[in-house]
């Protein structure tokens, strides 16, 4: 069974649910993936808890203080972990790139396997995209200054990510859309980062914020979406990872 701890945010972990059922369509029910879902939504914002913990400040308090706001997401990611582990989920998936700052610290800390999402982005694009190309990278704030991708992408690509102003007035304004169900205007608010990473020469682009491929591709047909040829979405290969898992 697939343990999903869901919630970051509450689309985010339904469109994954959905692209589990569409890679099955036209299978019968008893031939579906048996999975739950924890929609923990009361999870404390991921990126707002990340704040200065990345960097080497010598300021103590602010140090504490960041180091309070990390803890308090662990254990409430923590607990959802427990809980799927509890109801015997085989493994576990986490449908939220910038969760997986707390990967390792959660993983040490539950017996079954977690899939990590942007592990399994890296190894799908080494089977699509030479090495040394450039890779566009749209997501939030706090995954970009984590570096959760970039530990993975920088021996073998060049990673490259939105200007700050785009960041700001592009990518968090289309995450922000899509969490307030507002998915057509978030569509018309990525535009101008995708243009930018093409006129960039990317040669691919890691929808790297799940809230983002409902934004791209909630209007276009899953056909569409498993056949973009500059795209990759980490719902969708996570997806196609946790399948041939469970089947294992």
């Amino acid at each position: 069974m697939i343990g999903i701890l869901g919630g970051m945010g509450t689309q985010a972990g339904l469109d994954f649910c959905n692209k589990l059922a569409v890679l099955n369509r036209g299978k019968i029910d008893q031939e579906y993936p048996l999975f739950i879902l924890y929609n923990k939504s009361n999870i404390p914002g991921r990126p707002e808890s990340i704040g200065s913990q990345t960097k080497n400040l010598s300021n103590k308090s602010t140090n504490k203080i960041s180091r309070a706001k990390y803890n308090k997401v662990l254990k409430s990611l923590l607990k959802g972990c427990k809980l799927l582990e509890k109801n015997k989920c085989k493994f576990i998936v986490i449908p939220c790139n910038t969760a997986h700052y707390w990967f390792d610290d959660l993983q040490n800390k539950i017996n079954i396997p977690i899939i990590n999402m942007p592990k399994e982005v890296f190894k799908f694009t080494k089977k699509k995209c030479k090495r040394n190309s450039k890779v566009g990278l749209l997501a939030t704030e706090g995954t970009l200054k984590t570096g959760v991708y970039k530990k993975f992408f920088e021996k073998d690509y060049q990673l490259i990510e939105p200007s700050q102003k785009i960041q700001k007035m592009s990518v968090n304004k289309a995450i922000k859309l899509v969490k307030m169900g507002n998915v057509k205007a978030a569509a018309k608010a990525i535009k101008p980062a995708i243009d930018s990473l093409i006129k960039m020469k990317c040669k691919k682009i890691i929808l790297g914020c799940t809230e983002l491929p409902i934004a791209i591709f909630a209007f276009k047909s899953f056909k569409n979406v498993k056949s973009s040829k500059i795209f990759l979405d980490p719902n969708l290969i996570l997806a196609q990872s946790a399948m041939v898992k469970h089947k294992n």
